[in-house]
């Protein structure tokens, strides 16, 4: 996908930068869960674990298209 206008950019850009914002809170919400709900540790730690990848992989798109 080839982005040739500035505005296709800065728009990337923000709606990146909003999908990484809402992998942070979700973040925030599965370690209340996990707390709170002890049993369920496999699965939250599985979960956990996903939405670090994601939020990772996010700030690298957004690292590499805004340079």
């Amino acid at each position: 996908m080839k982005l040739t206008k500035n505005w296709e950019i800065k728009d990337l850009l923000f709606r990146l930068k909003i999908s990484r914002k809402e992998a942070k809170e979700s973040k925030f919400w599965l370690r209340l869960l996990n707390e709170l709900n002890p049993d369920q540790k496999i699965i939250s730690d599985s979960l956990l674990f996903e939405v670090e990848e994601l939020r990772k992989i996010l700030s690298a798109i957004i690292t590499k298209t805004s340079k």
